[in-house]
């Protein structure tokens, strides 16, 4: 593979992720919705920070693409050798990204990279299946599936080896959840099919599971307990998504949004389902502002995956000494270190070091976290 040029199908989902920070918990169907709550579009930003990281070693590759935002615009910006072989309309959507990666099979490529989230990998897998390898960069608002490399520069990395042929591949699941159900605080996920992935340990992301046991079910009430009582500082705390943040809330009587963001004062739930907007306005009338996140299982993301309304601006204006991890032990022992992605790299790499987990009642371990832009 090494030898000649390599043709790579590139695409993105101009909305991928536009969602997330205004608290939709997706896009699909709700694009214009985002937009006049005030989103804006993360995708392509995402993918110019892959393609900077492919820029200085391509010249074996011809990059087939969609025209406009679907992939022209940011190859161009790039100066990436590419050709644009289908023609996107000024609004696109899934029948595009099915139609042009048609296309790029059609023409050769060898590998396949998508910017988006699962619902973009659906469409992609859906006409790839096993045929090729199909490679995502991560913009969504959930990414559950393990076709997506921890970051964009990791995406680059992983390419680069397929290319060289210096990397395995492996074969590996699409999940997606109901949208529908998932905004109302249902976690419904289903599996879709199965896809081959480039594969190095560290690069790509694991599918997210869930822990359920009887000792893990006990230790999340140790930490509801230790958190109920920390609480009671006249802070305001925002909570992040996730089941153990869920049963904080509940030890508290407060009902929480399981897939959403929160905030708590003293006991009572003064704001729910909160977008990032709405989180820089409490930040302007709190004196005092907390923030508890718990990392997504078998993944390790504490920022960046599904609470994208905890912004980069919104953790610096709380202040990251203010940033509280919780997990069960069981979880923290599952994952080799804790990660973040929050889209700003200079605001991770200040959350990466040695940080506190809250793991059961007044217990804790110290967790690596590490930014996953920062591969080094």
């Amino acid at each position: 593979m090494s030898k000649g040029i390599c043709k790579i199908g590139f695409l993105i989902n101009p909305i991928a992720g536009m969602g997330g920070s205004v608290g939709l918990k997706g896009t699909d169907g709700l694009a214009e919705a985002a937009r006049q709550k005030g989103a804006r579009p993360l995708a392509h930003d995402r993918a110019l920070a892959c393609l900077r990281a492919l820029a200085p070693d391509v010249d074996s590759i011809l990059f087939l693409t969609a025209s406009g935002s679907m992939g022209e615009l940011a190859l161009s910006e790039c100066n990436i050798n590419y050709s644009a072989f289908y023609q996107a309309p000024a609004v696109t959507g899934s029948a595009d990204t099915i139609a042009a990666c048609r296309i790029f099979l059609e023409k050769g490529a060898r590998l396949l990279i998508f910017c988006g989230g699962d619902g973009t990998a659906r469409d992609v897998a859906s006409v790839v299946a096993r045929q090729i390898p199909i490679l995502g960069i991560p913009a969504g608002v959930k990414m559950h599936s393990g076709v997506f490399a921890i970051s964009p520069e990791a995406a680059a990395e992983l390419a680069l080896g397929f290319v060289r042929g210096e990397i395995k591949e492996r074969e590996t699941e699409i999940v997606d959840v109901d949208e529908e159900l998932y905004r109302t605080g249902v976690l419904q996920t289903k599996l879709y099919c199965a896809a081959r992935t480039p594969y190095q340990p560290v690069l790509v992301q694991e599918r997210k599971r869930i822990y359920t046991s009887a000792s893990e079910e006990e230790f999340k009430d140790q930490i509801a307990l230790f958190a109920s009582e920390f609480m009671r500082d006249g802070s305001a705390y925002i909570l992040g998504a996730g089941t153990t943040t869920s049963r904080i809330a509940e030890l508290l009587g407060v009902k929480k949004t399981l897939l959403g963001v929160d905030v708590v004062r003293n006991g009572k739930l003064i704001m729910q389902d909160a977008s990032e907007k709405d989180l820089l306005k409490l930040l302007e009338e709190e004196k005092s502002v907390k923030i508890i996140v718990s990392p997504i299982g078998a993944q390790g993301f504490i920022l960046g995956r599904g609470s994208q309304q905890i912004s980069p601006v919104v953790l610096m204006r709380v202040g990251l000494e203010n940033l509280i991890v919780v997990a069960t032990p069981h979880k923290l022992s599952e994952l080799p270190d804790l990660l973040v992605d929050t889209g700003d790299r200079e605001v991770d790499k200040q959350l990466s070091g040695k940080r506190q987990a809250v793991c059961g009642y007044r217990m804790a371990q110290t967790k690596a976290v590490k930014a996953a832009t920062c591969l080094e």
